[in-house]
């Protein structure tokens, strides 16, 4: 569509991850099996969770979340994946593209919140245990959980509705393998500083905010568990956050080379999105059942429960 003497992009065309169809073929069964790998442990963790009566604390409330969130990124962006990668015509529509970008920074928002979260309620079980009934009371922690879904939910939107204004006239190459903010913000012909305000923002607000939370949180832990005289005690508190610790450096670590360096299309920033976009939801169930005891605990209770004959 044409307005005056500028065309209009009603397609744009992803990049991928190679124009080899035999390693496409290849990568799509590698792709397909870590996707089905992904659903699988994340709704595992998700049925342990939730029949396990030992485990209906608000530390692993806070883990389900993380799980189900985990399960939902990756099939926001594996599916076209996979679908590239058999496919000649490697477009996506507008409407299909802007609702991706508003999905990975809804996800990526609401995993912010959620980890800062995690990392609060770490802070009041280890520094205020006496209180920790109290201040992490069911309703608090699903207050907790919906602010962190809203939170997600209006970044997403915000930041998309923006972008979605820009002009896009061509060319209409998505040097990715998704739709993400900053290599289609590339394509945009108009000015983009609002798009770049808003997601700028964001990332200082929303990631920075968060980062500064979970990082006073652990202050707070290290010195307390470093106050107590008993060992077993210590191994107890560190066993218990290191999980947490080791997922929040990977998410974080990611997402803040990704979007706070400028977008260039190179072969890094591909490998920097696939990290937090396919490997880390992989890899947060098996770091949380691999370095935790209770967990490992309740797999073992729920396959080797027998199940109830009725007649």
């Amino acid at each position: 569509m044409e307005v005056g003497n500028t065309t209009r992009v009603t397609v744009f065309v992803l990049q991928g991850l190679s124009n080899n169809p035999q390693i496409q073929v290849v990568l799509f069964v590698i792709f397909l099996v870590i996707y089905l790998l992904i659903l699988t442990v994340n709704l595992l963790m998700l049925l342990v969770i939730r029949t396990d009566s030992q485990l209906h604390t608000p530390m692993y409330f806070f883990l389900s979340q993380l799980s189900f969130l985990d399960a939902f990124y990756s099939s926001v962006i594996v599916p076209k994946l996979l679908e590239n990668l058999l496919s000649k015509q490697k477009t996506i529509s507008l409407l299909e593209c802007f609702t991706q970008i508003s999905l990975v920074i809804f996800s990526g928002g609401t995993e912010t919140c959620l980890l800062s979260v995690m990392a609060y309620d770490r802070y009041q079980a280890v520094c205020h245990p006496l209180l920790y009934v109290v201040t992490m009371n069911k309703k608090i922690c699903i207050g907790l959980v919906g602010a962190s879904w809203a939170i997600g939910m209006g970044t997403g939107l915000l930041n998309t509705i923006l972008l979605a204004q820009q002009d896009f006239c061509g060319p209409n190459l998505i040097r990715s393998f998704a739709c993400e903010f900053p290599p289609v913000l590339l394509l945009a012909c108009s000015d983009p500083y609002m798009s770049i305000a808003s997601i700028l923002t964001t990332m200082v607000v929303l990631g920075l905010g968060t980062f500064v939370l979970v990082l006073v949180s652990y202050t707070h832990i290290i010195m307390t568990a470093l106050g107590i005289t008993s060992v077993s005690g210590q191994n107890k508190i560190f066993s218990t956050c290191s999980s947490h610790v080791l997922v929040v450096t990977i998410f974080y670590g990611s997402g803040i080379f990704r979007y706070m360096t400028p977008a260039s299309g190179s072969a890094l920033e591909q490998v920097l999105s696939m990290q937090y976009s396919v490997v880390t939801p992989l890899l947060n169930p098996l770091i949380y059942s691999l370095k935790n005891q209770e967990v490992k605990a309740a797999l073992r209770r729920m396959l080797t429960r027998k199940p109830r004959l009725t007649f």
